[in-house]
């Protein structure tokens, strides 16, 4: 074969969203921390073309992610990763933690121990725990012990030409959220809307993200809100969510970060305390465990360190290449599958 590059991914999905798993072929990435990888992903045009390989057609698809296994920079790390999509190489998800965990466990780059093997991971937020309960070669379940989350703002206004003033919290959980309650907007959390739920939630990230500016107080290569979240509450008391993510799809799964974003409103307005286990359900009705593990402080303001559990699966394993003649090889996307701001990428 003729091909420049080749990289190997495992495929896993995690409560229905699909988190590839690059783990073999990956370029060495610049910088001493994985903060300094994600910046250096973000900003370098090499890194973008990488991830523009990755993700975009004619070899990635509109659904899901692709991480980038990287070695560990921290001591106490297995491994590390860097979640790519198509707007940007991301510092931090709860559902890709549970996919990298599936795949190093089930290929056996970590070995696995039965009946639970710890996974740490090293990610540009910090560490990650993954607890695995594992048996008969297989990774069963995977519980999170997420870096901690705190409340930037609670109850923001926001003036929408289409939905009036709405109310929104902006909190952090590994990436920043805008979190809205979905009634405001007129709509229910239903695979049926999810088309009309997404045109909302690039709506609202873009006006949010031109009316305020965050970063994180310790970690500046992590700003911006990179997702709106809508939530609701089940009549079985679950918090149904739906992520929405540029350029114009839902989180099939409930999502990680996300939960652990809201579950630091929770706390803050006095709903959640230590010790609480809450269920959350994504669009397509698949499950997480959200958990309240300790309270703590980030740069002075108060967090709480959030677990989440859920299962990953692998499904697949494949090689991408490039072909040095292929007049494709910056990738594109199309409207018509990849939401109204494709002609943005």
């Amino acid at each position: 074969m003729r091909w420049k590059r080749t990289i190997q991914l495992l495929d896993v999905h995690c409560e229905g969203e699909i988190g590839k798993v690059a783990i073999g072929g990956v370029p060495k990435i610049p910088g001493n921390s994985i903060a300094e990888q994600l910046h250096w992903l973000n900003t370098d045009p090499k890194g973008q073309e990488l991830r523009r390989f990755l993700v975009l057609e004619p070899r990635g698809a509109p659904i899901g992610s692709v991480n980038l296994l990287l070695p560990a920079k921290h001591s106490e790390a297995d491994a590390g990763f860097i979640i790519l999509q198509p707007d940007q190489a991301h510092a931090s998800s709860g559902s890709n933690s549970i996919c990298v965990t599936t795949a190093l466990l089930e290929s056996g780059i970590v070995e696995m121990k039965e009946p639970e093997t710890v996974v740490t991971l090293d990610t540009a937020a910090g560490l990650v725990r993954a607890t695995a309960t594992c048996r008969d070669g297989r990774c069963e379940k995977v519980r999170l012990t997420m870096v901690p989350s705190f409340v930037h703002e609670l109850d923001v206004g926001l003036d929408t030409p289409q939905w009036g003033r709405i109310k929104l919290d902006l909190c952090y959980g590994g990436i920043f959220y805008a979190l809205v309650d979905v009634g405001q907007i007129g709509l229910k959390i239903e695979k049926a809307n999810a088309a009309a739920l997404v045109q909302a939630g690039m709506v609202i990230k873009e006006a949010i993200n031109r009316a305020m500016a965050v970063v994180h107080p310790e970690i500046s290569a992590i700003s911006g809100v990179a997702y709106v979240m809508f939530r609701d509450i089940d009549a079985d008391g679950a918090i149904r969510t739906c992520t929405t993510m540029w350029p114009g799809r839902a989180d099939r799964s409930p999502c990680g970060t996300g939960n652990s974003a809201n579950l630091a409103t929770l706390h803050a307005r006095g709903k959640a305390k230590v010790g609480d286990v809450f269920k959350s359900r994504s669009i397509i009705g698949s499950e997480f465990e959200v958990g309240l593990q300790a309270e703590t402080e980030v740069a002075g303001k108060p967090a709480i360190i959030p677990t989440i559990t859920g299962r990953g699966f692998t499904f697949g394993l494949s090689q991408v290449a490039l072909d040095p003649f292929d007049p494709m090889a910056e990738g594109f996307a199309m409207a018509d599958v990849w939401g109204p701001s494709a002609g943005d990428i």
